[in-house]
């Protein structure tokens, strides 16, 4: 028996969440009756979907290929409503549409998106984007967000990986920090001085281990977020790695051991698989790498 579609969008919730409880929450149904629905589903395929235990759902071969197709499904679905939504209106020709969720690293969600996003709103009106900013990894096949962008490239999963820009990195302090510390000329001075960073056992991808590259083995204040980092060496708390993107938004902070220390990363622009089949999320991809990469040159160019 063919499964009916709401069927399968409801196996795609649990498959996502990987526990009822959550699952019923997305799709506005309470955890019960989800449950009856997904044993249903299992009986009329004849087939196991989940391993079932304590600590949730997790798929099983059977279910990853029904996901898979289902996925599919969605994204097809998805594009043909929106082709038959917009039929006869010359508005929606005008630009894009409906709701995107991108994830993205603190630094770049707090100092690069907001005017990139702003500026899409601007001229896609109909447009409604939402900006996720975790230190950590997004898991697109939860759909945790349509689009992610990282500072690594994923070698595993049904992704697509597509390279946006790069960025530069420098060591920084405030002006009244360096004229009230120890002289700092060198990577050996840091010694002598409070390093800002990252919470080494929160560091959730090894392109951000900045300092390691410095052999700096003690970081007196951190945090995870790039964003307290930044307010950290504005308040006077000591040297630190800082995007060089971000520097516009601290005009009390100075690059300092630029000959000593310069790095070089990249961002990426992740989607899942399935995804690259709908136009919209393509269009929408097309626009926001194209823009990122304006961006990022426009803030490194002003320091």
């Amino acid at each position: 028996m063919l499964p009916h579609w709401d069927d399968l969008r409801l196996f795609l919730a649990v498959a996502r969440a990987e526990t009822l409880s959550t699952a019923a929450k997305t799709v506005r149904k309470d955890a019960a009756t989800l449950g009856r629905r997904v044993a249903r589903l299992e009986r009329d395929l004849d087939v196991v979907l989940f391993r079932k235990s304590p600590q949730g759902y997790a798929l099983t071969e059977a279910g990853l290929r029904l996901r898979d197709q289902a996925e599919a499904a969605e994204a097809a679905m998805r594009a043909a409503t929106e082709g038959i939504g917009g039929a006869g209106r010359p508005e929606a020709d005008a630009g894009l549409t409906g709701q995107v969720r991108i994830g993205a690293p603190d630094g770049c969600a707090n100092y690069v998106l907001p005017q990139v996003c702003a500026a899409l709103g601007r001229d896609h009106p109909g447009l409604d984007v939402q900006i996720v900013a975790l230190p950590r990894v997004f898991n697109l096949s939860r759909r945790e967000a349509d689009l992610a962008i990282g500072v690594s490239a994923p070698t595993a999963g049904q992704l697509t990986v597509q390279r946006m820009t790069d960025y530069r990195l420098h060591f920084a302090a405030s002006e009244t920090y360096l004229e009230q510390s120890a002289p700092l000329t060198t990577l050996e001075d840091l010694q002598r001085h409070r390093v800002v960073g990252y919470i080494p056992d929160m560091i959730f991808d090894r392109e951000l281990d900045y300092l390691a590259d410095a052999g700096v083995a003690r970081v007196a204040l951190a945090s995870n977020s790039v964003a307290v980092q930044l307010n950290l060496l504005r308040q006077g708390g000591g040297v630190g790695v800082v995007h060089d993107f971000a520097l516009p938004f601290a005009p009390g902070l100075r690059r300092v051991l630029r000959n000593d220390l310069s790095l070089s990363r990249s961002f990426y622009l992740i989607r899942h698989q399935s995804d690259t089949r709908d136009a919209r999320l393509n269009r929408f991809a097309e626009l926001l790498v194209k823009a990122v990469r304006a961006e990022v040159a426009r803030l490194e160019d002003q320091i």
